[in-house]
């Protein structure tokens, strides 16, 4: 990617579009751009008066010139790598004898010993209604490494021979804040969540603990940067400029920064450490916001519970359909609010994965008394995923400055599943318009790979609360109208990360970043809006992809 700093003077206007201004729905006809930044956004006359020189001028054919997309949670090169591994999404796998067929059919093109690798298989929406088993990925291989993460990230399967070179056996104990899954003898069945995910990660590997689930399995330099590679052609293309790294290890910060040294970071990139680096953090005395316009540090991540499609999110009063089952807690309330407190002591954003209202209200109880014993305004500590909030800890999250962090794509697949797991409280699931009438400002984001990349079909499932079986979540108001989630994909995002002075919204001293869209979501039906085609995306006044063809 050419930096636009290399030519800081080099100007820019955009005209032949209507153009998405930040405060107003009135569309403008003109941007200016001059280096990185835009210097003005109104009239074609004025724009080209406010840069007295046009070196180059983009004269597009109708269409929205909007402010880039920002997705404040997500993976990248956890997508990326997932990407490369076998597609076991339900689309493609509706049960687990066509998943060993498809890792089997990647098998065989792989030289001798590789690993197979897969992601995505959902067990609910398996015919089988199951996990797979040890023994369903021996009949792939047994003379290798088999594995198939779960749609959730969180942990996954893998088969005997990875068992056995693993070391873990029926006398190996689950590791504190992870599972290994067992047989009704005792003998692991191959299933390995959470903490026990370190297991695969070898010698030298990184280790998470009871700080949330392991996926950084590590390869080459080379590869590693192959899958930031292919993330980012996705991420540009959906028109997202901007995201934030929701739980980044030793493994992507040295993919970033190479990528950075490289010239080949294409987005701009937020991360939060995993909390398993607070005491490294601390000790480097890093704070939030370290770094630059490409790239930075943010701030830390944290668990608070698991998750609703893996029914590890906690309900001490047990799951709808298991009155006996109640998920898991990654951290006792006062170990999680003294490694809170820790953080905002010392100057650092916390964003903490949190779905059960008894989890929500963990991290709002920690916060409050964090922000009692040592007062810092403005830290805007974040709350990830944040499903299934009640109207009164929504109201606490607008005393406390306490920012959710929702993804409607995860209701949008998971509606259902979520019903079935916890009763007539999934119709709450996400609820972003009790939100809206709170005045706290909701953020979304995709959780890739959890989701694919895709704002305009976030901002539509936000706004339709439709499940992809037809299902309609709650009433209308839990909906959050277009033009919200349209904010909450972008000014909103970027408050989220701490950059609303540089990406979010297009005003003049603000960083270049925008997509040209088809049609304009405002005048598009709610239900339609996941069909709006990308045409262009632009990071600092450069074109950083475009359309085939175009």
């Amino acid at each position: 990617m050419h930096h636009p700093l290399d030519a800081p003077d080099r100007t820019l206007l955009v005209t032949g579009a209507a153009i998405a201004a930040a405060g107003t729905t009135t569309r403008a006809e003109a941007l200016a751009v001059r280096g990185d930044r835009i210097v003005h956004v109104g009239t074609a006359d004025d724009a080209r008066a406010a840069l007295g020189r046009v070196d180059r001028e983009l004269e597009l054919d109708g269409g929205l010139v909007h402010p880039g997309f920002v997705d404040a949670h997500c993976h990248p090169v956890m997508y990326g790598q997932a990407l490369a591994w076998v597609d076991c999404r339900p689309e493609r796998v509706p049960d687990i004898d066509t998943l060993v067929d498809v890792l089997r059919e990647a098998a065989r093109g792989l030289p001798a010993g590789v690993p197979v690798r897969g992601f995505g298989y959902e067990h609910r929406r398996l015919a089988e209604h199951r996990h797979p088993t040890r023994h369903d990925l021996d009949r792939v291989a047994d003379d290798r490494e088999v594995y198939v993460m779960n749609a959730s990230g969180h942990g996954g399967v893998v088969n005997s021979h990875t068992l056995r070179t693993c070391g873990i056996t029926a006398g190996t104990p689950d590791p504190e804040g992870g599972s290994i899954g067992r047989f009704a003898s005792g003998e692991p069945d191959g299933q390995l969540w959470d903490a026990a995910c370190d297991l695969l990660t070898g010698p030298g590997g990184v280790k998470i603990g009871n700080h949330g689930p392991n996926f950084h399995l590590t390869e080459p330099d080379a590869v590693m940067a192959g899958h930031l590679a292919r993330a980012q052609e996705v991420f540009l293309a959906a028109g997202v400029t901007t995201v934030g790294d929701a739980q980044a290890s030793r493994r992507e910060m040295e993919t970033y920064l190479r990528a950075q040294e490289s010239g080949s970071l294409r987005m701009r990139v937020s991360a939060y450490l995993t909390s398993a680096l607070l005491d490294t953090a601390l000790e480097l005395g890093v704070v939030h916001g370290f770094g630059g316009d490409l790239f930075r540090v943010q701030g830390v991540k944290f668990y608070a519970d698991g998750t609703l499609g893996g029914w590890t999110a906690y309900f001490p009063e047990g799951y709808a359909t298991d009155c006996c089952h109640h998920g898991q807690l990654y951290h006792s309330v006062e170990e999680y609010a003294e490694i809170v407190a820790r953080a905002h002591r010392a100057g650092l954003q916390t964003a903490t994965h949190a779905q059960s209202p008894y989890a929500i209200g963990m991290v709002l109880d920690a916060v409050e008394k964090a922000q009692a014993d040592r007062p810092r305004p403005d830290m805007r500590h974040r709350i990830e995923h944040c499903g299934l909030p009640t109207d009164e800890q929504i109201e606490r999250m607008g005393a406390l400055g306490v920012v959710p962090v929702m993804q409607p794509q995860h209701h949008l697949r998971t509606g259902d599943g979520t019903l079935t797991a916890v009763g007539e409280l999934g119709h709450r699931y996400n609820p972003a318009g009790r939100c809206l009438t709170a005045g706290v400002p909701v953020v979304f984001s995709s959780d890739a790979p959890v989701a694919p990349p895709a704002p305009l079909e976030a901002v539509s499932a936000a706004a339709t609360r439709r499940t992809v079986l037809g299902t309609v979540l709650g009433d209308e108001t839990l909906r959050l109208p277009v033009a919200d989630g349209l904010h909450a994909h972008t000014a909103a995002a970027a408050r989220a990360l701490h950059r609303e002075h540089a990406v979010g919204a297009l005003a003049p001293g603000m960083l270049a970043d925008f997509v040209v869209l088809d049609a304009d979501p405002l005048h598009t039906a709610a239900d339609e809006l996941a069909g709006i085609g990308v045409r262009e995306t632009w990071i600092g006044g450069t074109r950083a992809w475009a359309a085939p063809g175009r």
